[in-house]
This record gives structure tokens, C-alpha cells and sequence, in this order.
């Protein structure tokens, strides 16, 4: 295939990406596949002369889309959406024909401007401190290890990065029970280990317990280990629990700890002014991150990390080898100082096609019509035979199961949950609530209208019968 063809081909994938997009409710969604199906309908090895394009792309429609599950899907109510609105598709299609590698300002100026401005647009939209910067990561899992080595350096006084970790007390970093697992993470790769994340307490609305904080590191610190930082949640993915974060951000600075807020789900909501108490205080925060490509619509992978003081984490990132260095040092911004990974993609063109292309206004719309549907959602599914709702909406998220009078409710739950997905119809996860085996409903694709939410309500009500 030649440049002079694309424009063919381009035409061609553009036309049955619109096809696809139009028939996703006619499709199920999660593949009617078995594992090994796709692979065996692959040859087995590479080619030596050249395939036609016609021929690949034939190959593509037959047997990729079917084995895809479509997280595009209006009923996709799984997980936490990753969407990808038509104007940021529009962007990425852009940056994959400049394929530029954003590493340097040198070696793209326009995207490193472009991103610096993207980010303080999106800091203007959901209300953060003046001042704030940031930077875009490919997902909150490199934003929260970034942050969490920052902590380590800022605690250790930048000692570890030259000499190791070897002869310095235990770190400890403190985040509630409902934190993601990608903080375990980062944890276990910074070299702090997972024993040394304390899991605080929470209370009855599920947030961490002030009081309990503080304790544990007044005990850490009696007990010559080295507390080095706070993480806050707001919008965990279990059941969507919020930390009161004005008490535990002002015990994190009370205690010279750096402060980490993870809303990469939940932080796309405040464009919305009317849910912003949901994060009262998070001008405390040192560090925050919040995923666009989770809520507001831009392809993934987008994730913003704002910080406060970007110099405590550049100078825990930043390595600058001699094939690196620019002229210009003192005038510019490399955003790869900021970030683990040197090499960066254009990411901020989707963020500026899609901010452009709905407004805010527009994507305010968007989340209040899902925090609504998902209010009537579990209000609907509540009146259901056999139903409970076990943890109330949190935004777009609740949790609930099936439970029979004189039935065990985790089998049944599970075995509604495995008739739902295997239905098609629509698609929902499960987690685990205080030893409860429980099924999430998170209402948020881009494209889902009330009447995809009232086909869930009825798909969960008419399997639940047939059981």
C-alpha cells in the first residue's frame, strides 16, 4: 500500500466505521466467541510477498468486529465506559497520520503548546486553583505510580533515585479500602511495597476515617517508619466511594506528607459545578488525576494528572542524556520529564477537537442525563421481585443483587449475572462488597439514550423471572 492510496482506503474505513457505530444496537455486546476461535481463523505465520489491501481489509470485516466486545455499545453498562466521541476519532485519525513522537518541545512544538493549553482549559472546566498545571499520561495507572514514586523521593530527599532504597526505613503510604488496585501497584513497583500501603478504615458512607489516618502515621512514625504520602479517592471503581478529602488532604499537609487525589473515573463529572462538593477540598491536593477518556468522550487513552508544583515529580522523572538536551532548556517545556515513558503521543489534538466540538455545555448533558437515568435506574430495579440494591447511586454508579427469599443470593446473583451477558442484550460486571458478591451498573457510553436504559431494566427483570 502507497500514500497515494489512502485517501482510497481512508475513505473506505471511515465509511464502515460509520456502519459499525449505526448497527451496535443490532449487535450483542460481548462476542459470541469461544477462546481460540479468532486465532485459528489467522494464519499461522507471516506472509513473504504482500498481501492486497483488498484482501486484508475483507479479513478485518470478517473476523475482527465479531470478536470484538463493543465498548462503543449504547448498553455497554460494564466496567467504566471508554468512549470515544466522534470528534476525538476524528482527531486521532489526525495524530496517527502526523505520527509524530511528542517527546520534546523540539520535536513538536505544536503538541507540547497544544497540551499545555488543553490541560488549563480542562483545570478551567472542572474548577481546580489557578496556577495548577499538568500534564497527560496514557492512564491513571502511570499517573498514580508517577505520583507515588514522587512520594517516595520527596520523603527520602531525592536519595533513592542515585543510591537505592537499601538502609532507608520502610516507607508507608496511607489510602482508604476503596482505593483502585493500580495504587497497589504502583506500590509494588516503587520499590515501597504492597505490606507498606496502609488501607485506612472507612466509615459508614464508605470514605476513610480522619481520625484513623492520622493514627496510623503517628503509630508509623513512633515506630521509625517513614510515612511519605496520602492518596485520596473520589469515585472508586467498586462502588464509586468518595473520601472526604478537606480533612484528609489537610492532615496530609499538617504531617509535611505529599497528597495524591485518583477521581480518574468520577473527576470528569465535575464540569458539572452542582457535583463539586463530591470533592470539596481538592485544592488541597498536590497531585490529582482524571481520565477523559472515561466519561467525557475522548478516545483512550487520555489521562490527565494535575499538579500543583510539577517540580517534585520532574525531579523524580526527569533524566536528561546528552541526545536529549535542547538549546532552548530554560524557555520550554518537555513533557517527557514529567512522565515515566519518553516517548508521548499527540494526545491534546482529541482533547481540543472534542472540547470544541460539544462545548461544555454539551458534555455537562451528557454526565447529568446518565447521573439521572442511573438515579431511576436503581430506583426501577428495586421494585424487581427478589432484588436489593446494596449500594446506593454513587454519580453513575450502584450496586446490587438477586436474592430469592429462601435462595443463596451470591449463586443466584452470579448465575443472573452469567444469563445477562451470555443474553447479549446488554452487558454488567460484578465486584465484591463487604464479602457480598454484588453486580455494578455504571451508566455512561456516550451515545446511550434513556430507552437503552429502560431495555437494561427490562433485560434484568425478564431473566431474573425465568430463574
Amino acid at each position: 500500500m502507497r500514500y497515494e492510496d489512502l485517501p482510497k482506503w481512508s475513505a473506505q474505513a471511515a465509511s464502515w466505521a460509520a456502519e459499525y457505530h449505526a448497527s451496535l444496537r443490532e449487535r450483542p455486546v460481548r462476542p459470541q466467541t469461544k477462546p481460540g476461535e479468532i486465532a485459528a481463523q489467522i494464519a499461522t505465520s507471516p506472509p513473504d510477498a504482500p498481501d492486497e489491501i483488498e484482501e486484508i481489509f475483507d479479513d478485518f470485516k470478517r473476523i475482527i468486529p465479531d470478536g470484538m466486545t463493543h465498548w462503543q455499545h449504547p448498553r455497554f453498562f460494564a466496567y467504566f465506559n471508554s468512549n470515544a466521541a466522534p470528534a476525538s476519532m476524528l482527531a486521532e485519525q489526525l495524530s496517527n497520520a502526523i505520527s509524530a513522537q511528542c517527546m520534546l518541545w523540539q520535536t513538536s512544538p505544536a503538541a507540547t503548546e497544544l497540551e499545555t493549553v488543553m490541560v488549563d482549559w480542562l483545570r478551567q472546566a472542572l474548577g481546580l486553583p489557578n496556577g495548577m498545571q499538568g500534564v497527560i499520561q496514557d492512564t491513571a495507572t502511570s499517573a498514580n505510580l508517577s505520583a507515588v514514586l514522587t512520594m517516595r523521593e520527596r520523603a527520602v530527599e531525592w536519595r533513592g533515585l542515585m543510591q537505592g532504597m537499601s538502609g532507608i526505613p520502610a516507607l508507608r503510604i496511607y489510602a482508604s479500602t476503596q482505593t483502585h488496585a493500580s495504587v497497589d501497584k504502583a506500590a509494588r513497583l516503587a520499590g515501597i511495597g504492597q505490606e507498606n500501603l496502609i488501607k485506612i478504615a472507612t466509615d459508614r458512607n464508605w470514605a476513610m476515617r480522619p481520625e484513623a489516618l492520622r493514627e496510623a502515621i503517628t503509630a508509623d512514625r513512633a515506630a521509625g517508619l517513614l510515612p511519605a504520602g496520602v492518596i485520596g479517592c473520589i469515585g472508586g471503581t467498586s462502588i464509586g466511594a468518595s473520601d472526604n478529602l478537606r480533612e484528609i488532604l489537610s492532615i496530609a499537609r499538617d504531617e509535611d506528607l505529599y497528597s495524591h487525589v485518583d477521581a480518574a473515573w468520577a473527576g470528569s463529572a465535575m464540569i458539572c459545578p452542582e457535583f463539586r462538593p463530591i470533592w470539596d477540598g481538592i485544592d488541597l491536593a498536590d497531585s490529582i488525576v482524571v481520565n477523559p477518556h472515561k466519561w467525557m468522550g475522548a478516545n483512550f487513552d487520555c489521562s490527565v494528572q494535575f499538579l500543583r508544583d510539577p517540580t517534585c515529580q520532574i525531579r523524580t522523572l526527569c533524566i536528561k542524556p546528552d541526545y536529549l538536551k535542547t538549546i532552548e532548556d530554560d524557555e520550554i517545556t518537555n513533557y517527557s520529564e514529567w512522565t515515566i515513558p519518553l516517548g508521548r503521543r499527540f494526545r491534546a489534538l482529541k482533547l481540543w477537537f472534542l472540547m470544541r466540538a460539544y462545548g461544555l455545555d454539551g458534555l455537562r448533558s451528557r454526565i447529568r442525563n446518565h447521573v439521572n437515568w442511573t438515579n431511576q435506574a436503581s430506583a426501577a430495579i428495586a421494585q424487581l421481585p427478589g432484588f436489593e440494591i446494596i449500594t446506593p447511586p454513587k454519580l453513575a454508579l450502584f450496586t446490587f443483587r438477586f436474592a430469592p427469599e429462601g435462595n443463596n443470593a451470591d449463586a443466584f446473583t452470579r448465575l443472573l449475572l452469567e444469563k445477562i451477558n451470555a443474553d447479549g442484550r446488554i452487558y454488567l460486571t460484578q465486584t465484591r462488597h463487604e464479602g457480598l458478591f454484588v453486580i455494578r451498573m455504571t451508566i455512561g457510553q456516550f451515545d446511550t439514550t434513556k430507552e437503552d436504559v429502560d431495555v437494561a431494566i427490562h433485560v434484568i427483570g425478564e431473566i431474573a423471572k425465568s430463574l
